[in-house]
């Protein structure tokens, strides 16, 4: 009367088991994975964002060596790593290679599109390995950016 019940001499998982383990890993799986597959667009993005803030504060920072220099026009300011950054009337990097490019130090994976007077029209800086629109433009009057980026980024 001591076992009813005979034991088994039972080792590993019966099929059963393996299956709905499998099963729920899969289910679990086809939820997960559409939350994952979007990080290139949000990697894209978040390398915009940081890219504009970095061209705004080194905007900013020639700007006030322009101030520190004398504020003369047609100077050109040096900072630390940079020089000969080209500035435009109002004090902040002209919007080309030669200003907010060596300014900012941005690397080769942006585009720098000059605007039609350099000293005052803003340029568009986007980032190459995009499929949509993803830029944001530099306003050489203000030293301002204005993020131009769309869903597809």
């Amino acid at each position: 009367m001591k076992n009813m019940i005979p034991a088994r001499n039972q080792k590993g998982f019966t099929l059963i088991e393996l299956v709905m383990v499998i099963v729920i890993l899969g289910i679990l799986a086809a939820f997960a994975l559409p939350r994952f597959a979007d990080f290139g667009t949000e990697a894209k993005v978040a390398t915009l964002n940081g890219a504009a803030g970095s061209v705004k504060s080194a905007a900013a920072i020639a700007h006030a060596r322009w101030v520190a220099d004398g504020s003369t026009a047609s100077a050109s300011v040096n900072l630390d790593g940079a020089t000969g950054i080209t500035m435009s009337a109002a004090g902040y990097p002209t919007s080309d290679a030669a200003g907010i490019g060596t300014a900012a130090q941005l690397s080769d994976e942006f585009t720098i599109t000059d605007g039609t007077d350099v000293s005052t029209d803003a340029a568009t800086i986007s980032l190459d390995a995009s499929s949509g629109t993803c830029e944001f433009d530099y306003d050489p009057t203000t030293g301002n950016t204005t993020l131009n980026s769309s869903n597809n980024c």
